[in-house]
């Protein structure tokens, strides 16, 4: 009990301080796994590879689905099951970012083979989802924090209300897109192996390369 408040007590007093500090945490962890300079993950066979692609999927339905039940809950003023329902939707993020991590670090990323505009919207929808989940990842810890170190009655008084609505926002949109790419590649169309690091460099140029293409072929047919 004395190590909860004294946890807690941390908290309330230098919010902004630990989420940054947990932020860049977040992102260097990520980044090296991700880059290999952090070998955190053993390698895996390429039928691991879409096992763990179909279990993050999963995961992530989870997680929409509790971010949307929270939503609801503090919509009736259901605090005690608000809280549940995020912590909930919390903790299967950071399942997913393991299940995400061992599946990029230790095996390989997984570039569409589709049609030319299929393949842009594609890429578009993926953009916008890493864009999300990486600006998310402050905002969501900063609500979290604040939560977890005050009272329902406190809470009113602070910004946890106002990081929360865009944190739902921003953490829904980029789940929905990342649940939608999902089935685009899996389900919809066809794969290829890709040893890319991450892939929101590889997305953005890649949606504008698409788009000058495609631009090119609409004005030959004219």
């Amino acid at each position: 009990m004395a190590v909860a408040d004294s946890v807690r007590s941390g908290l309330r007093a230098r919010p902004r301080a630990i989420t940054a500090v947990l932020s860049v945490i977040g992102y260097v962890l990520v980044g090296g796994a991700l880059y290999g300079f952090i070998p955190l993950f053993p390698d895996l066979s390429r039928e691991t590879v879409n096992l763990f692609s179909h279990i993050i999927a999963g995961i992530n339905t989870l997680a929409l689905t509790s971010l949307l039940v929270g939503v609801y809950f503090i919509k009736t003023d259901q605090v005690r099951k608000h809280r549940a329902a995020m912590l909930t939707a919390f903790s299967l993020i950071l399942l997913f970012l393991v299940f995400y991590l061992w599946k990029t670090g230790g095996g390989f990323e997984k570039a569409i083979v589709a049609p030319e505009l299929a393949t842009l919207v594609y890429l578009a929808m993926l953009g916008i989802h890493i864009f999300l989940s990486v600006v998310a990842v402050p905002v969501v810890l900063y609500a979290v924090i604040l939560g977890l170190s005050h009272t329902p009655t406190e809470l009113r008084e602070t910004s946890h209300a106002r990081y929360g609505r865009i944190a739902v926002t921003a953490w829904s949109i980029s789940l929905a897109l990342g649940i939608i790419t999902y089935f685009l590649l899996n389900h919809v169309y066809d794969w290829k192996v890709r040893h890319a690091a991450v892939l929101l460099f590889v997305a953005v140029p890649s949606v504008r390369r698409r788009v000058a293409n495609l631009r090119g072929r609409l004005e030959s047919e004219e």
